[in-house]
């Protein structure tokens, strides 16, 4: 019979490999409306960034539970870049960018080529310059020798929660 088969041998094959997957999909439990959302516990790499990095660190004191860390990052390799993301609880995505890059260039790539507006908003004490772009609006402020940007999806008032929320640490 080797060399036999038909076009409807492998139909019939296909169609209880097909009988099989449907009968595995049908018992595996799954959720369509679970929250894909994976979140992390930034409090370790927050401390070790505030010993690493050569200015004061920017993480969120007392944000409600519906802001989700969805992201973090030290890498001292590239000008000591901090990055903490976020999800607001509008699902918009938020985040606290610091680097010892300072530059307009850098600004520029971690708020995806937003520009600034010339215009500032108080959070506290503090005035942040206001920065629009297509996709991500931020508050940037410059202090000597870093910058921390709070960007993102969310409107300028999410972002000045984050940023109101933000405590600066450095643990040296």
């Amino acid at each position: 019979m080797k060399g036999k088969q038909t076009v409807w041998d492998m139909v019939r094959s296909l169609a209880v490999i097909g009988v099989v997957v449907a009968g595995i999909y049908m018992f595996i439990p799954h959720d369509e409306n679970a929250d894909p959302t994976h979140v992390v516990d930034y409090r370790v790499e927050t401390a070790t960034a505030r010993r690493a990095a050569p200015y004061p660190v920017a993480a969120p004191v007392g944000l409600p539970a519906e802001w989700r860390a969805t992201s973090v990052s030290y890498e001292r390799k590239n000008a000591n870049a901090w990055h903490l993301g976020f999800l607001d609880p509008d699902k918009q995505y938020v985040a606290v960018e610091q680097s010892s890059d300072a530059s307009a260039k850098n600004i520029g790539t971690v708020t995806r080529q937003a520009k600034p507006t010339g215009q500032s908003q108080r959070i506290g004490d503090q005035d942040w310059e206001r920065w629009d772009g297509d996709k991500y609006d931020a508050l940037v402020r410059q202090e000597q020798g870093h910058v921390t940007v709070v960007t993102g999806t969310a409107s300028y008032e999410q972002l000045g929660a984050l940023a109101a929320a933000l405590e600066f640490k450095q643990g040296r």
